[in-house]
């Protein structure tokens, strides 16, 4: 259990926000190092050549701690959608193919997916809501060889519902199964193994659990792709992108591993380092301890509302969704900022998504709104 963290975030007092899945708030150090390198810009002739690519260097030793990968693996992308892109792009489907999606995913891993159908003549075969809260042996009963790709989050956005990686990976492998990644709701927050879970590809946008600023993410590519199309054909990719004064030597050559899918300019100077700041704060706070602290919070929330829409052994520890024909949504985002707290609702979901800067007593005082009698 990590101790409250809220001195490192620009949060005022009485302000329960409760709403990470959203999007997380920046820490003072972020913003600090986004600053730093927003004024960088400003005088242009102290930028180096070097510098273009030092930043994002870095952010890849970092995220490859994250995936638990090597640095090779990690390619800086803008978005979730970016990294999907990604992989639709060099993952083949054909005709009498499947590819499996959830049902309520959310649409950046959705639309991809039914465009690389609808031009492969495959099909979309999405996996109900289970009944009983196992979004894992849903998607496990759902799974054969006519399955091409698998196109899944760990963390199911509406539900909190955590899917086992490691078993779905290894039922996909046996069925020559490709899997896709949408690690957003999850990386950061939920200790993650890509050696163990073995994806093709796995993606996670940085504004949410990474702590950093909207458009950053990072994606894993496993090495089997590393030469595979990238969504950009740019400078920054080619091999010789550090010598500025051969640049109009054209080249077909990439540089190593995964970088040949980096986004165009990935080597922003405002926000680069600002998730090179958020991503060494996570690890030093060390992810399965953020995972048992806002797990802590989740289950004091359940234990005074009442039940969740997964049962908390199927359940994401840094995630509740409260469905119940009890608790009233209509106007409840707005009654809650009224009392300065901040959650969100999804589709029928009422979503609770506390960090390290959240606090016991801020859990109490939204209990007591959403459940005033218990």
């Amino acid at each position: 259990m990590l101790p409250n963290q809220r001195h490192l975030f620009d949060i005022p007092e009485g302000i329960a926000y409760l709403n990470c899945a959203y999007m997380s708030p920046l820490m003072h150090s972020v913003v600090q190092a986004g600053t730093a390198g927003l004024a960088r810009k400003a005088r242009p002739w102290e930028i180096s050549s070097e510098d273009f690519f030092t930043g994002p260097e870095e952010v890849r030793r970092l995220a490859a701690q994250l995936f638990h990968c090597t640095a090779n693996d990690v390619a800086l992308v803008s978005s979730a959608g970016y990294g999907i892109e990604t992989a639709a792009r060099n993952l083949p489907a054909g005709r009498g193919r499947q590819i499996l999606v959830l049902a309520e995913q959310f649409p950046s891993d959705v639309y991809p997916w039914r465009r690389v159908a609808q031009q492969s003549g495959a099909e979309i075969l999405t996996v109900p809501w289970p009944e009983d809260g196992d979004w894992t042996n849903a998607v496990l009963r759902h799974l054969s060889e006519d399955v091409a790709i698998a196109a899944l989050p760990e963390t199911q956005w509406t539900s909190g519902g955590m899917l086992d990686l490691e078993r779905i990976g290894a039922e996909c492998r046996r069925h020559g199964t490709a899997l896709v990644l949408d690690l957003t709701q999850s990386l950061g927050a939920h200790p993650f193994d890509a050696a163990k879970v073995q994806p093709d590809f796995a993606v996670a946008a940085g504004y949410k659990w990474l702590l950093s600023p909207y458009s950053t993410g990072v994606l894993y590519v496993a090495p089997k792709w590393h030469g595979g199309q990238p969504v950009e054909e740019g400078w920054v990719q080619r091999g010789n992108a550090r010598r500025f004064a051969d640049l109009i030597h054209y080249t077909d050559r990439y540089q190593e591993g995964a970088r040949r899918f980096d986004m165009g300019e990935c080597s922003n100077f405002a926000l680069v380092p600002g998730m090179i700041a958020a991503m060494k704060q996570l690890l030093a706070w060390g992810v399965a301890e953020v995972a048992e602290t806002t797990g802590a919070l989740t289950r004091r929330l359940v234990e005074r509302v009442g039940p969740s829409a997964v049962p908390e052994r199927w359940r994401a520890p840094h995630y509740v969704c409260l469905r119940s024909d009890g608790l009233e949504v209509g106007n409840l985002l707005e009654r809650l900022a009224h009392e300065h707290l901040y959650v969100s609702v999804r589709g029928t979901s009422i979503r609770v998504t506390p960090h390290v800067y959240n606090s016991a007593e801020e859990i109490d005082r939204l209990a007591k709104i959403l459940a005033p009698g218990a």
